[in-house]
């Protein structure tokens, strides 16, 4: 009996030992270390770090925007000073063709050496580049004044550009016209004062 108790008591005994043994042993420290542990201080950190993020970010997106409205504003200038320069060399090229007509065709039409019936033919010819001209400047007067014309500055510089440089082939074939008809008049001029000569002898 006594026995019995003894071993019953003994075997108590050995269980909390093999328990307690349990708890500290390596395994069950390592159990007990897995367990998540919060730093509030890294968090803290961590959401300070996030929120500075954030700001840089929106700050940059602020910053690209300005830079998008500053590229978008210097194309607007680039195109007002194309259009600008444009608008001059029509003016100026236009006023060489007035100048030219005025000067020039008055003195082909009044020369004995061209014949009548030619008279209205380079009339009509130098009538269609000023025509051309004329109607240009009408053109480009309604594409800078009337908002019925809905066009962004891009489209209204390249058609400024177009009629910048047909107003600069306006001027070439004009002169290239004077030129012929000069050379014309001074060709008959020569045959006349060649034929004059010949009938003299």
């Amino acid at each position: 009996m006594k026995i019995d108790v003894r071993h019953a008591l003994w075997k108590r005994v050995g269980t909390g030992i093999s328990i307690l043994l349990l708890m500290l042993c390596p395994s069950g420290r390592l159990v007990a270390q897995g367990m998540p542990v919060y730093d509030n201080t890294n968090f803290i950190s961590m959401t300070k770090s996030l929120l500075e993020s954030a700001k840089q970010t929106s700050e940059l997106l602020r910053t690209v925007e300005f830079l998008k409205e500053q590229k978008d504003n210097i194309v607007k200038v680039n195109n007002a000073i194309k259009q600008l320069k444009a608008i001059q060399e029509m003016v100026r090229n236009n006023e060489a063709l007035f100048r030219k007509v005025q000067q020039n065709l008055r003195a082909i039409l009044n020369s004995p050496y061209i014949k009548t019936d030619e008279v209205e033919q380079v009339s009509r010819s130098f009538e269609q580049i000023m025509d051309m001209a004329i109607d240009d400047l009408d053109f480009v007067n309604q594409i800078l004044s009337d908002d019925l014309l809905k066009m962004t500055d891009a489209e209204r510089t390249a058609i400024l550009m177009e009629k910048k440089v047909r107003s600069q082939e306006m001027v070439a074939e004009l002169e290239t016209k004077l030129r012929r008809y000069g050379e014309i008049i001074s060709f008959r001029r020569m045959q006349a004062m060649i034929n004059d000569r010949e009938t003299g002898y």
